[in-house]
């Protein structure tokens, strides 16, 4: 239980692109903690900071511009007051945007919490030449005022000050009564008469407020009085009929007359606090939208900034990995020194498991830096309020394929830049009022390019498109939209034909400047989610995945096999080398394996040596670690003590093993070819290959893709087990064991891979939420129809654009897309019940 004397639960509220997250970063520092809310996706972002010998606990609650029942957040927004109870509300206001939101103001002060209004953004409003009466705001709103400039640190006190004396005075307050005229007004009185006999209902919930929430036919309100009151249907008919008179009488619903009173009354109030210095016709965000937003230039901008996003994160951020991949290559070293012993052909599972699993994973976060770099660029669009200006640009397209503007942001969510998570894009439809958008967007989420998708897009295009990265990305990124707008549309003529759109409303936010310290964290955030993901889910499959591409093993047959042909070669190297060499007893025996633990770790250290300085150091250290080895490792050619020695012994033993060493190389590389091949997915892979092989896929593809269901970083992650070098291959990226083992694959192969990968049914996750959201034969359609669809322009582009008709895979694409664009132009035309519009 609290003590409410020593520890304040304070609910930060507002309106998006009001400063929100600013402020709470502001308040908190870096003492935050991210949850989940209990039972959704939905994050749940808690803070603490300290004030006067009390601990103040913030809990920053979804951005939302009120808390009916409509959206997702708004209905989190109002269960967390209604339900957790926080001793103070904080509202955080866009003070230029005044008017537009004291509409949550009035509704939180109505839920009878102790509300403080925090004005953010104060120095815009002064650009503006809005001039604030904070004290009769005050008096107006019954609510304690403050004004703020987050971006710049100004006000943290006296917030501070003013949240916990708004806790501290929480008695000595009268809530605002907002007075919603001579029509409503009686009808409201009669319902809080009513609901005052409940004495069970009244103590939990304020009597005014839900009354009006009554009248406004709000569905949390019917279910807490079902739940709480003993007479609830009694209470509901006269809810019921004072509703169907009033309408009767006025020819308007309640809700819509109480939505005019609150604001009008935010007009007054705004009037009676509000002075204009200097009148500003046209504000600086107001002449950017004149070329951002423009018709024609509006499209080629955002098509710009598109290609731009990509250049700058997949380029850039391709050439910090040869940066980084050393210092997760050391990482992996240093885990082999932690593993038990290799065995000459076969390693022991204790050995064997870690290294395939951590080789997998070690290939999904060289990626990295692409991700920190786009995040960075995607938090600057949308803290500057770009984001809100592509959604009004999509929307004017959106309208012809049977979406709407209010379509924009779960595909924004979901990757329409690559990056996003199709689960909170799914659950984000729940904002989309109209069934036939609503399903036809659900549909198509899963099209659009999620974070977890990135390794194998950058895996690709790395190894066959290395000069075209931004290019390509950008070629993804806006192929996946057409297929989806396409999708939508055959949609919205079929199964979804007959069901009228609702028109799109969208608030375009003043353009700000970012502020460092908010991208950075929002960037890290989103990096933590991917790294987590990494570390638990993708740890969990790659194990289960090891098991299933490695067992039931080989048999005792070939077991037997091979070990005569590893006996056979190592006898050999023993005749080579002859007895009387002095190098043959050190490398006789158990010593043989050591010494060709040392040769793999000499060989790698060198392969990542930079300058002369590098080398000499790895050659000192290696020398200290066996002297006799070392001579061997160096072809005989080694100083002693000042002396540059010429060994001869050392070389022939060098030579010899040199032919030792491919020959067991060849050994394992069989058993690991044989052992996959006889494997659970191994047989499966291979079952697929005579229907895959017309994309391109192999068996090993096909693995990769299986494993991927689950989570779409396993794809790249099993081809890091599976394409394993047989000697532990530690030092070399995945790229480039592919590209040596892989010797077949061209562009073509690639391309067709990309094009089934971005068609690629969601994950697991996703599936269960587009089963909640909108039923079982939508989830199995949500499955099903991107196989075939992904199949059908794998096998276009590998069989179709390569045998029959010669393309590269560069010439593929445009193809792709000049055909894309043609078909969705004609598309485009079809006729449609009327869309949505921009208001």
């Amino acid at each position: 239980m609290r003590n409410e004397s020593k520890e304040i639960l304070v609910a930060v509220a507002g309106q998006p692109n009001s400063g929100k997250s600013t402020i709470f970063n502001l308040l908190t520092g870096a003492r935050q903690h991210v949850a989940n809310y209990p039972g959704i996706t939905v994050e749940k972002k808690t803070g603490t900071y300290n004030f006067k010998g009390d601990k103040i606990i913030l809990v920053d609650l979804p951005g939302s511009y009120s808390l009916t029942s409509y959206t997702l957040e708004e209905r989190i927004a109002r269960d967390f007051v209604l339900h957790e109870k926080p001793d103070v509300m904080v509202d955080i206001i866009d003070a230029s945007n005044l008017e537009r939101s004291l509409y949550l103001a009035f509704q939180l002060a109505e839920m009878g919490v102790p509300l403080v209004l925090d004005l953010n953004m104060m120095d815009v409003a002064k650009r503006r030449g809005f001039e604030i009466d904070l004290e009769e705001l005050s008096r107006q709103t019954g609510a304690s005022v403050v004004g703020t400039v987050g971006s710049r640190g100004k006000g943290k006190k006296e917030l501070r000050q003013v949240i916990h004396d708004a806790h501290k005075n929480r008695e000595k307050r009268t809530p605002i009564r907002l007075d919603y005229g001579e029509r409503l007004e009686p009808v409201l009185s009669r319902l809080e008469s009513e609901l005052s006999k409940d004495q069970r209902l009244t103590e939990r919930y304020l009597g005014r407020w839900l009354a009006v929430k009554l009248m406004e036919n709000d569905s949390e309100a019917h279910r807490i009085v079902k739940k709480h009151s003993r007479s609830a249907e009694a209470i509901l008919n006269t809810v019921a009929r004072e509703r169907k008179d009033f309408i009767s009488q006025y020819q308007i619903t309640p809700e819509k007359l109480i939505a005019q009173s609150r604001y009008q009354s935010a007009e007054e109030i705004v009037q009676r606090c509000v002075k204009r210095t200097k009148e500003i016709w046209r504000t600086l965000t107001d002449k950017i939208d004149r070329v951002l937003c423009n018709r024609f230039a509006g499209p080629l901008i955002l098509l710009g900034t598109i290609y731009a996003l990509y250049n700058l994160s997949i380029v850039q951020g391709y050439r910090i990995t040869n940066y980084t991949w050393p210092l997760l290559a050391a990482f992996q070293k240093f885990a082999v020194k932690m593993l038990p012993s290799g065995g000459f052909i076969f390693d022991p599972l204790l050995r064997a498991m870690p290294l395939g699993v951590i080789s997998g994973i070690v290939a999904v976060l060289n990626y990295v830096p692409i991700f920190v770099i786009l995040f960075i660029i995607i938090a600057i669009m949308e803290d500057t309020g770009y984001m809100a200006r592509m959604a009004f640009i999509l929307d004017r397209v959106f309208r012809y394929f049977g979406l709407h503007g209010q379509s924009v942001l779960p595909l924004v969510l979901s990757g329409v830049y690559v990056g996003g998570c199709a689960i909170p894009g799914v659950m984000a439809c729940r904002a989309i009022k109209d069934e036939k958008a609503r399903l036809a967007t659900i549909m198509v989420v899963p099209l659009m390019n999620c974070l977890a998708k990135i390794p194998l897009y950058v895996l690709l295009i790395g190894l066959f498109f290395a000069a075209y990265k931004g290019l390509i990305m950008f070629f993804i990124a806006t192929i996946t939209i057409i297929i989806a707008l396409g999708v939508a549309k055959v949609l919205s003529l079929t199964v979804l034909r007959g069901k009228e759109s609702a028109p799109f409303v969208l608030e375009m936010p003043p353009y700000h400047l970012p502020t460092i310290s908010g991208v950075l964290r929002r960037a890290l955030e989103r990096i933590w989610l991917f790294v987590r993901k990494i570390i638990t889910v993708v740890f969990l499959v790659m194990v289960l995945v090891y098991f299933l591409i490695n067992f039931p093993g080989l048999g005792e047959e070939r077991k037997s096999y091979y070990d005569n042909q590893a006996k056979k070669a190592t006898r050999t190297f023993s005749k080579k080398i002859e007895k009387d060499n002095r190098y043959a007893e050190i490398l006789a025996g158990a010593q043989l394996t050591e010494f060709t633990s040392y040769f793999a770790d000499y060989r790698n250290s060198k392969m990542g040596a930079k300058g002369e300085e590098a080398e000499k150091a790895i050659d000192q250290k290696f020398s200290e670690r066996n002297f006799e080895f070392f001579k061997v490792v160096k072809k005989g050619k080694y100083e002693l003590e000042g002396k540059k020695i010429k060994d001869r012994e050392a070389k022939k033993v060098f030579n010899a093993y040199k032919k030792l060493n491919r020959e067991r190389t060849t050994l394992r590389a069989e058993i690991k070819e044989e052992t996959i091949k006889g494997s659970f997915m191994g047989r499966a892979g291979r079952f697929m290959e005579p229907f895959t092989k017309w994309a391109g896929f192999d068996w090993r593809v096909n693995i990769a893709l299986l494993s991927s269901f689950a989570a779409k970083e396993n794809s790249v992650a099993t081809l890091g087990v599976i394409y394993q070098s047989p000697m532990g291959g530690e030092g070399k990226r995945l790229e480039e064991r592919i590209g040596e083992e892989e010797k077949g694959w061209t562009s073509l192969h690639a391309l067709a891979l990309i094009l089934f990968m971005a068609m690629y049914p969601p994950c697991i996750p996703t599936l269960l939420m587009i089963k909640l959201e909108a039923g079982t034969k939508w989830m199995l359609f949500a499955t099903i129809y991107p196989i075939i669809l992904g199949f059908i322009m794998a096998v276009l582009v590998f069989t179709v654009g390569g045998s029959l008709l010669g393309l590269t895979g560069l010439q593929a694409m445009i193809a792709i897309y000049v055909l894309a664009v043609a078909v969705m132009t004609v598309m485009g035309l079809v006729k449609m019940e009327k869309g949505g519009e921009n208001l």
